[in-house]
């Protein structure tokens, strides 16, 4: 219900929120790096933060997700964050601020959902504590920081960056809500169940409106919003599995799920960041300088059209996040040959434009 809600209504404000930035003319600037060769309104991420807002709002109502609510603290840091990145994100989208006063937001708003309680206090391989309070908040903002980043860096296509969320985000849901059904029968409300179903609405409400052709973008809003709530939630469900007794346990390798599975939903755009930081460092430029060397810079420049190239990186999330979760309902020796076999099939497709143009004669 609350997907559909905050699906809705990201997509309803979405037009609005375009005719607002056509009236403050706030455009994503033509630059060279640049895919798209048209000026095209920015802000989205307002329409998809509100999905994402009144979606939570409307749950503290709902009886079933009463225990989320029950402590109010990890909550208030959430919606304290969310007003962060919603005041750095139109700020930026305005003004194109310095990355140095980006980070100073982003680590904001990842420390305000540190110090209310959302934080890594075990690592989920093992059960190790981690360190003191101190060090399990600068983890903790270590990770909500470089996720944010991830996602920011990947939004560089019509569609990209609300559809990965979509196919990721689906993904960790999934493993979520079944493994607070298998922990408790009595209450089946978790914070990162909750997280990730707003997430996936409020981007599929936004996705018709910025599947290619766009006709507007979410902007560093929602490029933000996307890595924070994926980034809280894969803290959060860290606490959850600790809870779980041997008994309760998902068959074959669950006790590495919430390592594997975060990471798998952001594997794309963790990739992206890390090549993106490799390549600018060597030639002696800032990590966060803007560049065309990004995945699907390549992809583009390698002969796929706009469309090709997000549907292909979709496929690549999709075989990842499912893969991952697959290993929850089936025996790893059936589920990691085919998905081998599948991932050989779309590195395949993904090398063909360059195969292609090697065979045919010059």
């Amino acid at each position: 219900m609350l997907l559909a809600l905050s699906a809705v209504v990201s997509f309803a404000v979405t037009p609005a929120v375009r005719m607002l930035a056509l009236k403050g003319g706030v455009y994503t600037p033509q630059r060279q790096r640049d895919i798209h060769r048209a000026p095209v309104p920015k802000l989205g991420g307002l329409a998809m933060i509100a999905g994402v807002l009144v979606a939570l709002g409307l749950g503290a109502t709902v009886p079933f997700l009463g225990g989320i609510y029950t402590d109010p603290q990890p909550m208030r840091g959430l919606l304290l964050a969310l007003s962060v990145v919603l005041l750095m994100g139109v700020a930026d989208d305005l003004w194109d601020l310095h990355w140095t006063l980006k980070l100073v937001g982003q680590v904001a708003a990842a420390a305000l959902v540190a110090f209310h309680g959302i934080r890594v206090e075990e690592m989920p391989v093992g059960w190790i504590p981690v360190g003191g309070e101190p060090i399990q908040i600068g983890l903790t903002i270590f990770i909500l920081v470089l996720t944010m980043n991830a996602i920011n860096f990947v939004d560089g296509l019509d569609g990209l960056a609300a559809g990965l969320a979509v196919v990721g985000g689906s993904a960790f849901f999934i493993y979520t809500y079944l493994l607070t059904r298998t922990i408790n029968e009595f209450d089946y409300s978790n914070l990162a169940t909750l997280l990730m179903a707003v997430l996936v609405g409020s981007c599929l409400g936004f996705l018709p409106h910025n599947f290619n052709p766009a006709r507007i973008f979410m902007g560093e809003v929602g490029a933000m919003l996307i890595g924070l709530l994926l980034a809280t939630a894969g803290v959060a469900v860290t606490a959850t599995v600790g809870d779980m007794e041997e008994g309760f346990r998902f068959r074959n390798v669950p006790a590495y799920m919430p390592v594997l599975l975060p990471i798998a939903v952001v594997a794309l755009p963790l990739l992206d960041l890390g090549l993106a930081v490799i390549r600018r460092t060597v030639r002696g430029a800032s990590p966060f300088s803007a560049d065309r060397g990004h995945l699907h810079h390549k992809l583009v420049d390698g002969g796929w059209t706009h469309r090709q190239a997000v549907l292909l990186l979709y496929l690549w999330t999709f075989l990842i996040a499912y893969g991952v979760v697959s290993l929850n309902f089936f025996d790893w020796r059936i589920v990691l040959p085919i998905l081998g076999v599948l991932l050989v099939g779309a590195a395949y497709l993904t090398m063909h434009p360059w195969a292609r143009a090697r065979r045919s004669p010059s």
